[in-house]
This record gives C-alpha cells, sequence and structure tokens, in this order.
C-alpha cells in the first residue's frame, strides 16, 4: 500500500518530465521549419498550377573574342573528347568579361569547341568556346522567380549546401511530426475528435490515390 503511494507521484513526475521535453522538442523544431515549410507549401502550390503559371523566359546571348594567348592555351590537338575545366586563366577572363558568375565547372571538350553547361534555380545557361578562333559565346535564359522558387522545392542544380538544408530540413519536420504525433496520444483522452481526424488524414489521401490516380 505504501509503495503504491509512493510510486503514483513518481509516475506524474515522470509524465510531466516527458510532457515538457515533447513540449520543447516540438516547438523547436516547429521553429527551425517554419520558414521552410511554408516555402514548400507554396512552391507545392505553383508546382501544382505550373500551367497556369507559366512564366515567360528572358534569354540574353552576348559574344566575345579570348586573348591571342589565351586561345593557344586550348588550341585543339589530337587528345580525345575529354571533360575537364577550363584552364584557370581562360575562366578567369570568362568571369570578368562575361555575365558569367562562375565558369569553373567541368566543360567537355571536343576537337573543335569547348562547352560549359550552366544551369542553375530558375534559370539555365551555358558558354561555348570555339578552339581555333577562340570566338566565345554565351547564353543566359531566366525564367523568372516563380520558377526559382520551384527549382528550390526540386532541389534543382541548387548546390550542396542547398542539399544539405533540405536534407536537416527533413529531420527537422520528422521531429515536428513525431512529437506532434505523441502530444496528441498523451491529450486524446480529453479530446475525442484526436484519432478520427488523424485517420481522416491518412484514409482520404489513400483513396484519392487508389482511386483516382492512375
Amino acid at each position: 500500500m505504501h509503495a503504491t503511494v509512493k510510486s503514483a507521484p513518481r509516475r506524474k513526475n515522470r509524465k510531466a518530465f516527458w510532457l515538457k521535453q515533447l513540449h520543447t522538442w516540438h516547438w523547436i523544431s516547429s521553429a527551425v521549419s517554419l520558414v521552410g515549410l511554408l516555402l514548400f507549401a507554396i512552391t507545392g502550390f505553383t508546382l501544382n498550377h505550373a500551367a497556369e503559371i507559366e512564366g515567360s523566359p528572358q534569354t540574353i546571348e552576348r559574344k566575345a573574342q579570348l586573348p591571342a594567348p589565351l586561345v593557344a592555351s586550348i588550341k585543339p590537338d589530337d587528345a580525345p573528347d575529354a571533360k575537364k575545366p577550363l584552364p584557370a586563366p581562360v575562366a578567369s577572363w570568362v568571369e570578368a568579361n562575361l555575365p558569367v558568375a562562375r565558369a569553373g565547372g567541368v566543360a567537355e571538350w571536343s576537337a573543335s569547341e569547348i562547352y560549359l553547361a550552366l544551369p542553375r534555380p530558375g534559370g539555365d545557361g551555358w558558354v561555348a568556346i570555339d578552339r581555333e578562333s577562340g570566338e566565345v559565346t554565351t547564353e543566359s535564359s531566366d525564367r523568372g522567380w516563380i520558377a526559382w522558387l520551384n527549382d528550390l522545392h526540386k532541389g534543382r542544380n541548387a548546390g550542396p549546401v542547398w542539399k544539405w538544408f533540405i536534407d536537416i530540413f527533413v529531420l527537422a519536420c520528422l521531429v515536428f511530426s513525431i512529437t506532434g504525433l505523441v502530444l496528441l496520444q498523451m491529450h486524446a483522452r480529453n479530446r475525442p475528435s484526436t484519432w478520427p481526424l488523424v485517420a481522416a488524414g491518412l484514409v482520404i489521401p489513400a483513396i484519392l490515390a487508389i482511386f483516382f490516380i492512375h
């Protein structure tokens, strides 16, 4: 009898401890993922209505001429086609004289031309260099800020740092969802609609997927 009386407050204290921990992790994860959730929710809508919210791409093409010493460094040779970066002086010249932020990526070298693709979120671009004459042609296209946000949603051409952000964001969302589910379970006794609503959140998408997606 005495042990039972003592164990009741202990269980109550343990429950209060875990409830506090769950609330702490829930609000921290919600704060960390808030802006990301807004971004992915809005871009989920824009991607779902991509045909109705189609942008008007703007394309700019420019030409330039490599200085003679740099042309000599890329002259045609007998080497087979390859993939390698531009020589550092050529890359620096392209960045300084053309609207190209970074020309240090891997380029495609053929007998007559060097082609450097410059994809980016919300747009595209490329640089082509004639290995014989040294003529440089660059093209840049911009599809607008909605396309930029849509590409961030998909992680398209956004680089490794954005990839890491998405991974961290996924972890924050998992913590937010799991702690929310446990909190629902702990409060479900006083909220009779809890599990019917949770079940509806599972059943409705399942029904739509099974019967309306072909």
